[in-house]
């Protein structure tokens, strides 16, 4: 057994072995991470995506490994695993503005359908339950920074509604199913997160701000910029949640990094980082986008001993190395192609 699984295992944190988990969504952004790095623990993975905005190349990788599955599915749909599953990461969602405004009954249905499908499916296998939540039940937040006692302001009828709600009736019915039939759940609240394998093309700011400075476009800045965000670099956000995984805590938990940057700060520094000459032009914010976004994390490394490690400037040079290297001409026409 892989080193670092035997002291999660007899550690803090979780006391039961995890031989084999299933990633939902996990040929996405963040899922695709997970399915990495449980592989490189020696967890053996079950992939279910059904790729309408996961991407295979982010898990071909995998393909191969005879430890790695990939099941093409949709999660509002039965979900059938054979065999004993001891963790099932639930991160099958649409999750930037783009996706989840073009495909709002489908957001719904998968945090709503597609987690009850998902927990059926630890309820059955006696697994750990892991629900990818987000800083997004938050909404607009009138506390600064947000912990996870804060129950969040939130326009439900609202363009993005679609996403927050679908995430809060998720969490909701994570606890129902703790609850009543005892299936041993955590939720992870998910703040900003920016690393390789992000779309160029869905919508958020740093692959936008990215993409559009190696094309020597200008930086589109919503509003005045003044709006801030706490970001994340991929490897650490990954690291908080399998922290979760492994342990006994039920959360809500935030996992996030708590230094805040304004928007126009983040094109500012991308700008830099790409050693682009973009200028940066300011456009209309978007309906209910939040004012501020920075997490209380100190549940977190309270509980799982967990803070970010990757400054930001670091996280941020490999994220442009990344979009250097890997998004090539053929990727970012596949990448148009698909949203």
């Amino acid at each position: 057994m892989n080193p670092e699984n035997r002291q999660n295992e007899t550690g803090a944190g979780r006391r039961r072995p995890i031989r084999r988990a299933v990633v939902t969504g996990g040929a996405g952004f963040l899922g695709s991470h997970l399915c990495t790095e449980l592989r490189r623990r020696e967890v053996e993975v079950v992939c279910l995506d059904n790729f309408l905005t996961g991407n295979a190349v982010n898990i071909e990788h995998l393909i191969g490994d005879p430890g790695f599955r990939l099941v093409q599915c949709d999660v509002t749909d039965y979900i059938h695993v054979p065999g004993e599953v001891d963790l099932v990461l639930h991160f099958a969602s649409p999750a930037s503005p783009i996706d989840y405004l073009k495909l709002p009954i489908h957001t719904l249905k998968v945090g709503s359908i597609g987690t009850l499908h998902a927990l059926g499916l630890a309820k059955d296998k006696g697994a750990r339950f892991i629900l990818a939540s987000t800083s997004e039940v938050y909404g607009d937040p009138q506390v600064h920074p947000q912990s996870e006692d804060y129950w969040g302001h939130v326009n439900p009828v609202g363009p993005r509604g679609v996403y927050d709600e679908a995430k809060r009736f998720a969490e909701a019915m994570t606890v129902a199913y703790r609850g009543q039939h005892a299936v041993d759940t955590g939720i992870v609240r998910i703040f900003n997160t920016f690393g390789p394998r992000m779309r160029p093309y869905d919508g958020r700011a740093i692959p936008t701000f990215i993409r559009q400075a190696l094309a020597g476009e200008p930086l589109t800045v919503t509003g005045d910029g003044d709006q801030t965000r706490s970001v994340c670099y991929v490897s650490d956000l990954v690291r908080g949640i399998l922290a979760l995984a492994w342990s006994n805590h039920s959360g809500p938990m935030n996992i996030g990094n708590p230094h805040e940057l304004s928007v126009l700060q983040i094109a500012r520094d991308v700008v830099a980082a790409t050693g682009s000459d973009s200028p940066i032009e300011f456009i209309d914010r978007p309906v209910d986008d939040p004012m501020v976004r920075r997490p209380d994390t100190s549940l977190a490394s309270h509980e799982l001993d967990w803070t970010p490690e990757v400054p930001w400037t670091e996280g941020l040079a490999r994220t442009v190395e990344w979009f250097r290297t890997a998004v090539n001409e053929d990727s970012l026409e596949a990448a148009t192609r698909q949203d």
